[in-house]
C-alpha cells in the first residue's frame, strides 16, 4: 500500500505542467523526500529541519507546509541562514540557484552529516547534490545523485527512485 501511495504521489506531481519556480510545488516534492528516504536512526529523534541558505521565496512556502504537514509524528522546523558558514544542522539543506555557484562550499561544511542538499540549477545533481530540481520536457522532475545520498548516510527508497532522474 506505502508503495502505491508512494508511486501515486509523485506521479501526480510530475504530470501537472509547472512553471520553473513553483515553490508551493517543491515544498511537495521535499516533503515526499522527507518521507521516502531512510535515514539514521538518531535523525528520527528530533523534529524535522529544513535550512534554507540565502533568500528564497522557498522559505515562505516551507513555513506554511510546516504549520500543516509533519514527518511521521515529527513536527518539521524551517529556518533561513544567510551564508554556508552558520549551517550547524539540519535533515535538508536548500541551496537556491542564486547561490548555485557555492555548491562545493556548501558540500564541504556538511561533509558527511546526514543532510540532503538540495539544488535547483541544471548540472549541479552531476556535481555532488543530492538532489536537483529540473524542468524536463516543460514539468518539474528531481535528480537524485545516489552516490552523493550515499556519503551522506541517507538512502532513497526503491519508490523514490523509480520516479528520479538517477545520476
Amino acid at each position: 500500500m506505502r508503495n502505491t501511495l508512494a508511486a501515486l504521489f509523485f506521479v501526480t506531481l510530475g504530470t501537472s505542467n509547472l512553471a520553473a519556480q513553483n515553490y508551493q510545488t517543491y515544498t511537495l516534492y521535499m516533503h515526499g523526500f522527507a518521507k521516502f528516504v531512510l535515514w539514521p536512526e538518531d535523525d528520527k529523534k528530533t523534529d524535522f529541519e529544513i535550512v534554507v541558505i540565502g533568500e528564497s521565496p522557498l522559505t515562505a512556502e516551507l513555513q506554511k507546509m510546516a504549520e500543516k504537514k509533519k514527518v511521521g509524528d515529527r513536527s518539521i522546523k524551517v529556518s533561513k541562514i544567510n551564508s554556508i558558514a552558520e549551517f550547524r544542522k539540519g535533515h535538508m539543506l536548500f541551496v537556491p540557484s542564486t547561490l548555485s555557484s557555492q555548491l562545493g562550499e556548501v558540500l564541504s561544511k556538511v561533509g558527511g552529516k546526514s543532510t540532503m542538499v538540495i539544488t535547483e540549477q541544471a548540472g549541479l545533481g552531476a556535481k555532488g547534490s543530492d538532489v536537483n530540481f529540473v524542468i524536463k520536457g516543460g514539468k518539474l522532475a528531481f535528480e537524485l545523485n545516489q552516490s552523493a545520498l550515499a556519503k551522506h548516510k541517507l538512502k532513497a527508497s526503491t519508490e523514490l527512485t523509480r520516479l528520479a532522474i538517477l545520476i
